[in-house]
């Protein structure tokens, strides 16, 4: 008889995300801020500057965030928007991961005599 494998399942009711983790990784890095322009026309994105780093030769240039990646972490709660700067073309927000983490949820239990349980086993 061959073993039978189950599917390890995230504790979490969203599938783990790895574009998401991704962006609330360097969301996270103190280093990195990050930014929500949106603009006159509505039009939202995300981002930051990435220093020149002289051993890759690369940087120096802005970076952009997957929209709705960055919109779906704000939907759940994961990243919050600081104060705006307001500007006649648009208003700019620096965004901060959520500093609480979602508290697990308890199911509260009614409690059962010892007589009620006793006379449930016995039967």
């Amino acid at each position: 008889m061959s073993p039978v494998r189950y599917q390890s399942r995230s504790r979490s009711e969203a599938p783990f995300d790895v574009a998401g983790a991704g962006v609330l990784r360097v969301m996270s890095d103190s280093r990195t801020p990050v930014f929500l322009t949106v603009h006159a026309n509505g039009r939202r994105r995300y981002g930051y500057w990435q220093p020149y780093d002289s051993a890759t030769n690369r940087g120096g240039c802005y970076v952009a965030l997957p929209t709705p990646e960055c919109d779906r972490l704000y939907a759940e709660g994961r990243i919050t928007l600081g104060e705006a700067l307001v500007d006649p073309a648009k208003t700019t927000y620096r965004v901060w991961p959520a500093r609480s983490p979602v508290a697990p949820v308890r199911i509260p239990v009614a409690r059962v005599p010892a007589v009620a349980v006793a006379q449930t086993l016995a039967a």
